[in-house]
């Protein structure tokens, strides 16, 4: 069922550097802004609603990841019909996978998505932000892997100037040395190249360029290091033109490893303007941290301007700007417990904690296995929200309740047709104690996991989680 808008409060924030903040487990944190593993992120804002793209940990899927929010802390799970791995396929791609999307609303008015595919850059183009999109190169990479040989063809993101004129910066290097950044003006279709690119590369470039445009400079902020080492971060250059040359502020890089406070390789980023203020939309790892490993999720964080142009470094958060905070008001208090337990880290009370850091995962030995609610009394439930370990992964199970745990009734089943997305939401309506979902005989251990479990009163002005 619809539900109504969120009115978002933003708060005036204090300096960056003295931002409260509290442990990564600590109960309903807004970082990280999305219930799963993400990284390269892209923000569109189109009539009132946020579309974020992102790229599927690790290392990319056959498709890319799309969720959809009207207020930044709920978000839904939506699947785009392209670009696929099948799709985005050429004599010169390489295996990689879809990863990092750009995508901007061109002055023409329809969007445009710039996604790497098999070490190459594809276009695709729609009138929508959840598409249908489609190819807008006729079939072939805008950008093919052999364009510059020794490097990476990879990481292209997309810039529209107050002209409207748009601009493509991308590049890496291979072996996590050697990035090189290159740019060009675009036709006004987003596609054709006007000239040739030229070579932009700052000091400390690796790959993932960003622009935007502050007070009549440019500023080309970028990732430096090894993403899946602790060594990523963020700098930034600023110069007088889309095309350069870029010269590194002095104060970058802006964001950087923490690891006394559970933040490692924060990076591949983006900017953003909401309501007047300024944020930054990045990944870091999960935690705990295990090097080599590319799980990321996708964080949320304040960014500010010096009244000389600088950047102000940034102090990346648990609790998250205001943007995010709240998310999950109103559903009802509930204990949490499982038929088994991978670890405490991972423990079944993880699923009502409102922080999507945290997780329910069952015993490595585990087979089959469920996860309860006790709303410690008979209850009015209107509805049930479960978030799954992988939105995109299909997952099988019934849901049931009780009023005394012992007899149960079937809510939902999907032991048959299996659910993908998230969250899953379940229509209860009707009074309750114990909510479970059972998975499906089979089901393997590492299959058995989930952000978040939470039952709602029987209104319909709630938000979801």
């Amino acid at each position: 069922m619809p539900l109504k808008p969120l009115l978002l409060c933003v708060a005036v924030l204090a300096p960056l550097s003295a931002v409260a903040d509290v442990r990564w487990d600590s109960p309903h944190v807004g970082n990280p802004i999305l219930p799963g593993y993400y990284a390269d992120p892209s923000l569109v804002q189109h009539e009132g609603r946020f579309f974020l793209y992102a790229t599927l940990d690790p290392w990319g899927g056959r498709t890319l990841g799309c969720w959809e929010s009207e207020d930044f802390k709920h978000w839904e799970y939506r699947e785009l019909n392209w670009p696929t791995k099948e799709a985005c396929t050429s004599p010169t791609s390489k295996g990689a996978m879809v990863w990092a999307p750009s995508v901007i609303r061109a002055p023409s008015g329809r969007f445009l998505m710039y996604v790497s595919v098999g070490n190459e850059v594809w276009v695709g183009a729609a009138d929508h932000p959840l598409g249908p999109w489609s190819d807008a190169n006729g079939g072939k990479p805008l950008i093919p892997e052999t364009y510059r040989p020794g490097y990476h063809m990879i990481d292209a993101e997309a810039f529209v100037d107050d002209d409207g004129s748009i601009y493509l910066h991308w590049g890496s290097g291979w072996g996590w040395v050697n990035g090189k950044c290159f740019a060009v003006k675009l036709e006004a279709d987003g596609v054709g190249f006007v000239g040739e690119p030229v070579d932009v590369t700052p000091t400390n470039y690796f790959e993932a360029p960003h622009m935007i445009k502050h007070d009549g400079r440019y500023y080309l902020s970028y990732s430096q290091g090894v993403t899946i080492s602790d060594t990523y971060q963020v700098h930034y250059a600023v110069g007088d033109s889309p095309l350069g040359p870029f010269t590194e502020a002095a104060n970058s890089p802006i964001l950087v490893t923490d690891h006394a406070r559970n933040v490692v390789s924060p990076g591949h980023h983006t900017l953003f303007t909401y309501r007047d203020r300024h944020y930054i939309l990045y990944h870091r790892h999960r935690v705990p941290w295990v090097e080599r490993e590319a799980y990321r999720q996708i964080c949320v964080d304040a960014i500010r301007f010096t009244p000389d142009g600088l950047m102000e470094k940034i102090t990346p958060s648990h609790t998250a700007p205001a943007l995010v905070q709240g998310r999950g008001a109103g559903r009802l208090a509930a204990a949490a417990t499982s038929s088994s337990e991978f670890d405490p880290t991972h423990a079944a009370s993880r699923v009502v904690d409102g922080n999507y850091a945290t997780r329910w995962a069952a015993a490595a030995e585990a087979t089959d296995g469920w996860l309860q609610l006790d709303l410690g009394a008979e209850q009015a439930v209107g509805r049930a929200e479960v978030r799954f370990e992988y939105a995109w992964k299909p997952v099988k199970f019934v849901l049931k309740g009780s009023l005394d745990g012992r007899r149960w009734t079937t809510i939902e089943d999907h032991r048959e047709v299996a659910f993908t997305g998230s969250p899953f939401v379940a229509h209860v309506g009707t009074e309750t104690r114990f909510l479970r979902v059972e998975f499906a005989d089979g089901t393997k251990a590492d299959e058995m996991s989930v952000w978040e479990f939470a039952a709602y009163p029987d209104r319909h002005d709630t938000p979801s989680l």
